[in-house]
C-alpha cells in the first residue's frame, strides 16, 4: 500500500466519522474562534480544525450554474505523534485523475483527490500548506467535478492558528 492510499484511507475514515451523529463518533467541540472550529474523538484519538466556506462558486464553460453539492470543508486533522494532515471535502466526486488547487495569499498548492475528497501529497506538503493557511487570510480552493463543472470555495482563515493549535496540543 502506498503513502497516498494509507493517507487517504486514513482521511476517508476520519471525514466519515464527522458525518456520524455526535454520539455516536463521541465527538466533543474544543473551540471555536473565527471562522474555525476544533473538535477531538477518542478510539482512535485524534482533533481536526475545521471551516466551511465563505462563498462558493460554480462555473461550466465561464459562466456560472447552479449545482447541488453536499457538505464542503477544509479540515486540518492531528493524530498523537503527527504532524497536521490537510483535507478537502468539495460535496461532490471529483473528476478522475483531477487535482484541487490551493491558492493562499498567491502561494499555491496542488491536493491529490479520490471520490468527493482531496489531501495533500506528503507529510511535507501538510507541513508547507499548513503555515502558509496559518499565516493568510483567506485560501481560496479550486477543483472540478466529474461533470466538468468548475468550483472555486473561498475559506476564511479568521481563527485557524488558534482551532490548530487548539486541535494539535489536545492530540499530542
Amino acid at each position: 500500500m502506498t503513502i497516498l492510499s494509507i493517507r487517504g484511507a486514513a482521511t476517508a475514515a476520519l471525514l466519515a466519522a464527522l458525518a456520524l451523529p455526535a454520539a455516536a463518533q463521541e465527538s466533543r467541540l474544543l473551540g471555536s474562534e473565527g471562522d474555525w472550529s476544533a473538535f477531538g474523538g477518542e478510539n482512535p484519538k485524534e482533533c481536526w480544525a475545521v471551516s466551511p466556506p465563505k462563498s462558493t462558486r460554480n462555473t461550466q464553460d465561464g459562466k456560472e450554474v447552479q449545482v447541488n453539492r453536499g457538505d464542503i470543508r477544509l479540515y486540518i486533522a492531528y493524530r498523537p505523534g503527527q504532524n497536521g494532515e490537510v483535507s478537502f471535502q468539495g460535496g461532490y466526486p471529483f473528476a478522475a485523475d483531477s487535482t484541487v488547487e490551493v491558492d493562499v495569499g498567491g502561494s499555491k498548492f496542488r491536493l491529490f483527490t479520490e471520490g468527493e475528497n482531496a489531501w495533500a501529497g506528503s507529510p511535507e506538503d501538510d507541513t508547507r500548506l499548513i503555515g502558509a493557511l496559518r499565516g493568510g487570510s483567506n485560501a481560496v480552493v479550486t477543483g472540478r467535478s466529474s461533470r466538468g463543472t468548475t468550483t472555486t470555495d473561498t475559506f476564511s482563515l479568521a481563527g485557524v492558528t488558534a482551532m490548530t493549535n487548539q486541535a494539535r496540543d489536545t492530540c499530542k
